[in-house]
């Protein structure tokens, strides 16, 4: 499972680089949500960018197992997630 979370979420980085996204606060919702996902913690997420959203308990659960799994990720492998993330912020 930690690999498909992980490859989610480079998927949806490189959708976002490529300039798939549909409106600009859409992608700058998205870019919070994967810097707090890659730097912050869980409950950052709830505070920052979901915090307009009433995110149910499964809901919570899944983001704190992909929180882990990102956590749980090579340093290397890491960094070079945010190294696209700041690319992409420019």
């Amino acid at each position: 499972m930690k690999g498909s979370s992980t490859l989610l979420l480079a998927a949806a980085a490189l959708l976002c680089t490529c300039g798939l996204a549909l409106e600009e606060e859409d992608t700058a919702f998205f870019m919070d949500f994967l810097q707090t996902l890659l730097v912050g913690d869980p409950e950052e997420l709830y505070s920052g960018p979901l915090s307009k959203y009433d995110v149910n308990p499964a809901c919570r659960e899944a983001l704190t197992e992909l929180k882990s799994c990102i956590d749980n990720l090579q340093p290397a492998h890491k960094a070079e997630l945010i190294k696209l993330l700041v690319a992409v912020l420019g």
